[in-house]
């Protein structure tokens, strides 16, 4: 497993644990729905994202299909890190705060639904953006307890 998995970094992060606890809890965000994407017959894509399935939906399907694919595995690494590789946790709190702000962007500018209906993704995305960077920010403050000692 260690060629896998090298020797944990977490003893060098300084940042607050619930930051690192909260990008546990995204990654398990990221698995859940690409698991519904990967797993359910249509992908969520009529029977949670609402759209039209009368023109080609073994695309519509196969795209749910493949975005499913990528949030399992961006949720493991997230959680992978979370948990063991700590020092990367202000990383991929940033990595997220930029995607979260181009989904968002998407979602709401960009790319507005035809139907009027956004997907519980969009909504998530608006949500997930102040947590994320909160806990950002709580990733890159050093915590009281590492504190480098002043030397008179």
């Amino acid at each position: 497993m260690s060629a896998f998995l090298p020797p944990s970094t977490s003893d060098q992060y300084h940042g607050s644990r619930y930051a690192a606890w909260f990008l546990a809890f995204y990654g398990v965000a990221w698995i859940v729905p690409g698991m519904i994407h990967s797993f359910l017959p249509d992908g969520g894509a009529g029977t949670i994202a609402g759209l039209d399935l009368s023109h080609n939906p073994t695309m519509i399907f196969g795209m749910f299909a493949w975005a499913g694919a990528t949030q399992i595995a961006h949720g493991i690494v997230t959680l992978i890190v979370a948990l063991r590789y700590r020092a990367l946790v202000p990383l991929f709190l940033l990595v997220s705060l930029i995607e979260r702000l181009l989904l968002s962007w998407s979602g709401w500018v960009k790319h507005l639904p035809v139907n009027g209906h956004h997907p519980p993704e969009h909504y998530a995305s608006l949500i997930s953006l102040p947590a994320i960077l909160l806990f950002l920010w709580l990733s890159v403050r050093q915590s009281s307890l590492h504190q480098p000692e002043i030397l008179a």
